[in-house]
């Protein structure tokens, strides 16, 4: 039987999806707006809220979808894959439930706390902010401050490093958020562990490691990620064999404590002086991390989710071993103050041998792409080390029009040393 497989949202990582199901797939998209990427792969591109419930239900029976694949957190959190299952369409993402390990960062401390995950922070909640914002400038210590909720990525504010702790507790005085998470702020490097789980099976992807500053150098607001780099094989140069066990630890630990949990399970973790702590969990692919995943990985996506619905074990995951550097362009002033429009021309035929990836661009009906105020696309190259395959990635992206601009330090020599020399400092108790 062919497969009609129905893919949600229309990002980056979405993209990534597609060009991951396409060759052994019938598939279908639908999305709030039109990716050209996964308009060219898919054999149907639908236009519609991915996080709105009905519609979504409508169109995969409309379509006879066999599967849905949910890119983004949004319809998780809005109870997509609920209404789907309801239905009879077997979707390969959590509940709506499930999603709180990420949509709820309260839900996902106490919920840590509950079940003895290992690689706890110490951690406070509050349900008023100026509570919140009093507990920040009493505390001991560096903090890490959070929204409860959503906030792709760039709600967190950490003190000691990106503002001091009266103007924490003014950017929590000032939000729109009430429910706020208060940690303990982490010292190390961060990595990325993603798993595919589904029938109790958990199949974990090699280290990913994100950039989520605006600018060169760590420097700036944090961003959805303005890229990231993995390998060679399953390890990044400062994170150990150690590190990795104890990150897939903590992954079997969530899932242990949510017994029904599918869909993709992502670790965000702090390589501190004692052992991996979680940064997040996040219950989908990460953007840009699912970029260099996907691009390595050998088994078939397809295989995977097939035997999530058939209730059989999942397949072992299998993945080449080059390195990998994503690299996102972005419009001028993102992500505080961002300008699109711009036009930009780039396409498969000019990124060389690295693949491109789009994210949120505006497509014309003469063809032309111009830039949103979000991120317009990635680029991904590969290599055998990771400065080779940010070589891939500077030649691909070497004539960029004005209005756009990318991380330059991605993958480089430099920031893969300050990396090194951190974790080093840490593990020699400096």
């Amino acid at each position: 039987m062919t497969e009609r497989v129905l893919l949600l949202g229309g990002g980056g990582r979405e993209h990534a999806l597609a060009d991951a199901l396409a060759d052994d797939c019938t598939l279908s998209a639908a999305a709030s707006t039109r990716n050209p990427g996964i308009d060219a792969l898919a054999d149907d591109l639908t236009i519609l809220d991915p996080a709105d419930p009905a519609a979504v239900v409508d169109h995969a029976t409309a379509v006879d979808a066999t599967l849905v694949v949910v890119g983004p957190e949004a319809p998780l959190a809005a109870g997509v894959v609920d209404a789907l299952s309801d239905a009879g369409i077997y979707a390969f993402g959590p509940t709506q439930a499930d999603a709180r390990i990420e949509t709820d960062k309260q839900f996902q401390r106490e919920f840590m706390a509950a079940n003895d995950v290992p690689g706890q922070a110490d951690f406070e909640t509050f349900d008023d902010s100026d509570a919140a914002a009093d507990y920040v400038t009493g505390v001991d210590g560096h903090v890490a401050v959070k929204p409860a909720g959503l906030t792709g990525g760039k709600g967190v504010r950490v003190t000691g490093d990106q503002l001091s702790k009266p103007a924490a507790a003014d950017y929590i005085r000032t939000s729109d958020h009430d429910d706020w998470v208060i940690e303990e702020r982490l010292d190390g490097v961060e990595i990325t562990v993603q798993a595919l789980v589904a029938n109790g099976d958990i199949r974990t992807t090699p280290v990913v490691h994100d950039h989520g500053r605006a600018y060169e150098g760590d420097d700036g607001p944090n961003t959805g990620g303005m890229g990231s780099i993995a390998g060679p094989g399953r390890l990044v140069p400062f994170a150990t064999d150690a590190d990795y066990q104890a990150a897939v630890d903590t992954i079997r630990a969530v899932v242990d404590g949510l017994e029904d949990y599918r869909g993709v399970l992502y670790g965000q973790f702090m390589l501190t002086a004692d052992g991996p702590k979680v940064v997040e969990f996040n219950a989908r692919f990460g953007d840009p991390e699912a970029m260099n995943t996907l691009t390595t990985m050998e088994t078939p996506l397809l295989d995977v989710l097939a035997a999530a619905r058939d209730g059989e074990a999942l397949p072992e995951l299998a993945f080449s071993e080059p390195a990998t550097v994503c690299t996102y362009a972005v419009p001028d002033g993102y992500p505080t103050d961002p300008t699109g429009g711009t036009t930009i021309t780039i396409d498969d035929a000019s990124t060389g041998d690295a693949e491109l990836f789009y994210a949120s661009v505006d497509a014309h009906d003469d063809g032309s792409l111009t830039t949103t105020t979000s991120r317009s696309f990635a680029v991904v190259g590969t290599g055998d080390s990771i400065p080779a395959a940010a070589t891939s990635v500077d030649a691909a992206l070497a004539d960029l029009p004005d209005g756009v601009r990318v991380r330059r330090d991605i993958g480089s020599e430099t920031l893969l040393a300050d990396r090194n020399a951190r974790m080093r400092r840490l593990r020699d108790g400096q």
